[in-house]
């Protein structure tokens, strides 16, 4: 029996691809599987998705080592690198592979700038325009130059884009006026280098929340990420709510049984004393397999007993390699009984609130050591 593994339902990745579709007739798709695709595993996803009836177009990783890998798997699907390329090495990878690096900072422009792309290549390059992110992205003086200037070389197509950075609180007054922000600042670019350059220029602005919240926000591509696995990108809105399926469903097993009295302590520190009489499992599971130490006390989980799936609380610290749970009444478990952390039947969004973080964070630091079964 494994001690803690991690199903994928490929066929919930699937059906949240369909969502995106529903949501965006238009707009082309370019599924964004970064970060082992947030930690399901992107071989098996990446097949999956492709293997879907929605057209995927494309995908999006963050670094050339992601792109390399998954262009082994994948040969001919275009991969949009976001991280863009750092060296002449790099640049000539893209054009070899058919990569399609995000042009972000001065170095990168000097770069392609200076190259030569071989006779029979092809470049689709994205400039990204920085909006108010502020993390990665082109002035918009210096977008619409680097655009005019790529936009008139025959072997390169150039593309626009830019990031969302606060659209999952559009009912926040604030959160509108920064969104709106945005789009007018992306819009304006986008017309101007469209009127330099005599054709218009394909363009991609949102993500998950862009794609529930934002349709002016669609363009010519989206770029679904955390909304294909099975989480919500809105403040406020569950999965469920949103129609997404769970796609990573965490589990591991019942280690022990005890029976515990009123005023005993469990764990380090001593931090959870059992105000009654009761029944606690020990899990088998910890922040070594990447169930979050921040955990507080109270934060759900669900025990097996026989046919159903019974809720439980936390209690006590994390530790390296297990949990503790109150069991109350339930009678009819023990040592190998199933326990699942988060997915089918608990929403990781819930789990991560009551640790203080995303469910994009629970999903990428599951570690090696839980098994990931693809279904």
């Amino acid at each position: 029996m494994e001690r803690a593994w991690a199903n994928i339902d490929l066929a919930a990745l699937r059906h949240n691809l369909s969502r995106v579709r529903e949501l965006c007739p238009a707009a082309q798709i370019i599924a964004v599987v970064k970060a082992d695709a947030y930690g399901h595993g992107v071989v098996p996803c990446a097949a999956a998705l492709r293997s879907a009836k929605t057209a995927t177009s494309g995908f999006a990783v963050a670094t050339m080592d992601e792109a390399l890998g998954l262009r082994k798997a994948e040969p001919d699907l275009p991969i949009q690198c976001l991280s863009g390329f750092r060296d002449q090495h790099e640049l000539r990878t893209c054009c070899q592979l058919g990569l399609q690096p995000v042009l972000h900072d001065a170095s990168q422009l000097r770069l392609l700038r200076d190259s030569r792309i071989e006779p029979g290549q092809r470049l689709v390059a994205w400039l990204k325009l920085n909006t108010g992110m502020n993390r990665l992205g082109l002035s918009a003086d210096a977008c619409l130059a680097a655009g005019c200037e790529l936009g008139r070389r025959e072997q390169i197509e150039v593309r626009l884009m830019s990031h969302l950075a606060w659209a999952d609180e559009l009912d926040e007054p604030q959160s509108a006026e920064f969104t709106r922000a945005q789009l007018a600042s992306f819009g304006h670019l986008r017309a101007s280098l469209a009127a330099e350059l005599g054709a218009s220029v394909p363009a991609s602005m949102a993500s998950s929340a862009g794609i529930f919240c934002l349709p002016e926000s669609h363009c010519e591509y989206v770029r679904p990420g955390v909304m294909l696995y099975g989480s919500s990108s809105l403040a406020g809105r569950s999965a469920a709510e949103l129609g997404l399926r769970p796609v990573m469903t965490l589990r591991s097993r019942l280690l022990a049984v005890r029976e515990v009295k009123a005023g005993e302590a469990v764990g380090y520190g001593a931090a959870w004393r059992f105000p009654r009489d009761t029944r606690m499992g020990v899990v088998s599971i910890g922040y070594a397999d990447g169930y979050p130490r921040s955990a507080a006390q109270g934060t759900p989980v669900l025990v097996a007993s026989g046919a159903r799936r019974v809720r439980c609380k936390l209690i006590g610290r994390v530790s390296m390699d297990m949990i503790t749970v109150d069991l109350g009444e339930l009678e009819d478990v023990g040592p190998g009984s199933e326990v699942t952390l988060w997915g089918d039947g608990l929403d990781a969004d819930e789990v991560a609130a009551h640790a203080g973080t995303i469910a994009y964070e629970l999903f990428v630091r599951v570690t090696a050591r839980v098994t990931k079964v693809h279904l």
